[in-house]
């Protein structure tokens, strides 16, 4: 073995996922589209541990509770596998973006742990098997791996995974507008979803259509149809969640101004469009050229940040980039363990 880092980033779905038709392989009951961002990375690391008796989790400088490492040595016991070997490791990692507030942590927090781990381990995966294995700790992981737009595809355990496709340019504005972790994790309002709302089905149903529109608008470069797709869904999304017995609600007031504000800008000629994982932050979706002009009218709403399509998960070799123990950033807003947004 052999110590390893690597950095991801987060996506943010345009055709949601949300649902999954098997719990422990995490494989998703429908597709789903995401765009990589180029802001908000974790960065993970992982060291071989040869006198530990179980893996260490550190979480931006502090080591984690026994939940958090909990999963994260399941996960990496799937990884030991598939390697066919049993070393224990310490996994220390930083990021850039709140845990559990709809910004897609768990995502960056996992695809970069899968990276690394994988090559710790000296596994020889393809994009695609890659993709496989970060789904495991979290689904919506295995769209980080890829860069920029990606398809995930649901099927089975060897067919669900990931890949890039081809999109029009555009910027994406993210509204910051509650950075406190969820009152419900996205995994238990999905289970509460699936299990309690009497238009699931049509969800799903509806959602594989989506996404063959989708698909189809990315091909040709068609930015209006992108657009109306990806707030249709989001709101189809959010209505669908408060439908659950109880209801959840993840938008919050400031939330539908942002989405008002968004529709009176395309009113007024800016083209751009608005969409929300499960948690009260917004994410636009905007033509390059307009992007920095619809910022400075959302900023009064929260804090804002323009993004482009990013990179996939990938390696690191800079010394400089390793994150060292006693790192000093706020461990609350470490993804690794973290629910994330998982739309």
């Amino acid at each position: 073995m052999r110590a390893t880092t690597a950095r991801a980033y987060p996506n943010i779905a345009l055709v949601k996922y949300w649902g999954k038709a098997d719990e422990d392989l995490i494989l998703p009951a429908a597709g789903s589209l995401s765009l990589t961002l180029d802001h908000f990375e974790t960065t993970t690391t992982v060291v071989p541990a040869p006198d530990a008796e179980a893996d260490v989790l550190e979480l931006d400088g502090a080591v984690a509770d026994g939940g958090q490492t909990s999963r994260i040595s399941v996960f990496l016991d799937h990884v030991r596998a598939l390697a066919g070997r049993e070393d224990r490791v310490l996994v220390r990692s930083r990021n850039s973006v709140p845990t559990g507030a709809g910004l897609a942590s768990s995502a960056s927090g996992f695809a970069a742990l899968a990276t690394a781990a994988a090559a710790a381990f000296d596994l020889d995966l393809d994009a695609r098997d890659l993709s496989r294995l970060a789904r495991r700790g979290s689904g919506s992981a295995c769209r980080s791996v890829a860069e920029g737009m990606a398809v995930w595809h649901a099927g089975d355990d060897a067919s669900s995974f990931a890949e890039s496709i081809t999109a029009p340019d555009m910027r994406m504005i993210i509204v910051t507008v509650n950075r406190a972790r969820k009152a419900v994790s996205s995994r238990e309002a999905m289970r509460l979803t699936a299990a309690t709302s009497p238009f699931y089905s049509g969800w799903v149903s509806s959602t594989e259509d989506y996404l063959t529109q989708m698909v189809a608008a990315c091909a040709a470069e068609d930015f209006t149809r992108i657009g109306e797709i990806t707030e249709s869904h989001a709101l189809r999304m959010h209505g669908l969640i408060q439908s659950t017995v109880p209801p959840i609600r993840f938008l919050n007031p400031t939330s539908h101004a942002i989405f008002d504000a968004v529709a009176e800008a395309r009113e007024s000629g800016i083209e751009a469009y608005s969409t929300a994982d499960a948690g009260p932050n917004v994410a636009v979706i905007v033509r390059p050229h307009e992007a920095e002009a619809l910022a400075g009218q959302l900023s009064a709403f929260g804090d804002v940040r323009v993004v482009g399509p990013g990179p996939g998960a990938h390696l690191l070799t800079d010394a400089d980039e390793v994150p060292a123990a006693g790192d000093n950033a706020a461990a609350a807003d470490s993804p690794v363990a973290g629910e994330g947004s998982r739309a």
